[in-house]
């Protein structure tokens, strides 16, 4: 079979920077190294200009994140000769993948990057409104995902999530996102330092998205007692309070802002221990960048970080909402981050977005076959 023709339909894509956006930029570029062609749709917005192959359609800021937008549904006729549709959104641009498989009637594949359910507080102002969003978003997720030919999970935790909780009938396969290990490696970090000031002492860090969701301050409570510096890299709606947290805690923590793709080797390389408590992630792709870069992450044994991190080699578990057990866990790592920096190391091939790639391809050759032959 001949590899097929890809359009992928995304809510997030550039200049907006988060875990989704980097997957389908990373598998885009992969996919056409090999000589292959994936169009990306996606809400447009004056800030980033498109190359080849790159398709804005019209989009509102979403008035509850800031940052992000909402695009009209709209199918840019470029795409219309696709072989697959990849949505990886059930909303806004993600509406327009379903219509562009149903009037070509072509396979429609779906990534499940986020449980949409986690983020019904950003449009809530109490607990029932909130558990009335939650239950239409669960619903909604349920529909969409039904109505695709393959639903994508990027970890098995996450693939049972969409199998047993979410109720979908729909085969759900395992696709990792996968690093660009060649990109996420260790770094000489001596400029990094003088940048910005980090001096020489142990360091414990996050990037990524400022979000409730996160649980954030629960680094700041976990290392309040400890002779370290903090260092968050990222930004969004929840860095005001978390500053906030911040000042009021006995602790060096410095907030670096957003950081450029390319700072982000040195960023990690820096750390000595990468902390993550999210419980909300369906991979966890900035640990994985962590430990290709030979930095242990030690995150809360929740979502998809409870098969992300190996414990006692790429990093420790602690039980949610257990500060004392998340600070101890930290102490664990920093006390031994030369051998778990080794472990990390070992296993940085098996993380590489080739080989992420390379399991895409199957799939979207299985789907193609099951579609030609049903009836």
């Amino acid at each position: 079979m001949g590899t097929p023709t890809v359009a992928a339909f995304t809510d997030t894509y550039l200049p907006t920077v988060n875990g989704v956006t980097y997957t389908v930029k990373s598998w885009r570029e992969c996919w056409e190294k090999r000589g292959h062609e994936m169009d990306v749709v996606y809400p447009g917005g004056d800030e980033y200009d498109p190359s080849d192959g790159e398709y804005p359609v019209r989009s509102v800021p979403f008035p509850f994140y800031e940052g992000f937008r909402i695009g009209v549904p709209q199918v840019p006729d470029a795409v219309e000769d696709a072989d697959i549709v990849h949505s990886h959104t059930p909303f806004g641009v993600g509406l327009s993948g379903l219509r562009l498989s149903r009037s070509e009637d072509v396979p429609l594949v779906a990534s499940y990057h986020t449980p949409t359910s986690e983020y019904a507080e950003y449009i809530s102002f109490n607990g029932a409104i909130e558990r009335t969003v939650r239950r239409c978003a669960e619903s909604y997720e349920r529909w969409f995902l039904e109505q695709t030919d393959l639903v994508v999970a990027p970890s098995e935790r996450t693939r049972r999530h969409v199998v047993q909780e979410v109720g979908v009938d729909t085969r759900v396969a395992v696709v990792p996102n996968g690093v660009d290990i060649d990109r996420f490696q260790p770094v000489d970090t001596a400029a990094f330092r003088d940048r910005y000031d980090l001096g020489d002492g142990p360091l414990v860090g996050y990037t990524g998205r400022h979000g409730y969701e996160k649980c954030l301050p629960d680094i700041v409570a976990a290392t309040e007692d400890m002779d370290v510096t903090v260092v968050f890299g990222g930004d969004g709606p929840a860095r005001e309070d978390l500053e906030a947290r911040a000042r009021k805690a006995d602790l060096d923590i410095r907030f670096l802002g957003f950081l450029d793709r390319e700072e982000l080797p040195a960023f990690y390389s820096v750390l000595d221990v990468f902390a993550f408590p999210s419980p909300v992630e369906t991979q966890g792709l900035v640990a994985l960048e962590a430990n290709a870069c030979g930095t242990p992450v030690v995150g809360v044994d929740s979502g998809a970080l409870s098969d992300t991190i190996e414990d006692d080699a790429t990093g420790y578990h602690y039980p949610r909402g257990d500060i004392d057990a998340f600070g101890e866990a930290i102490q664990r790592a920093l006390d031994d981050r030369e051998r778990l920096s080794g472990t990390c190391l070992d296993s940085r091939e098996q993380l590489s977005v080739e080989h992420s790639v390379d399991r895409l391809e199957e799939l979207y050759d299985s789907v193609l076959e099951r579609t030609a032959i049903a009836p």
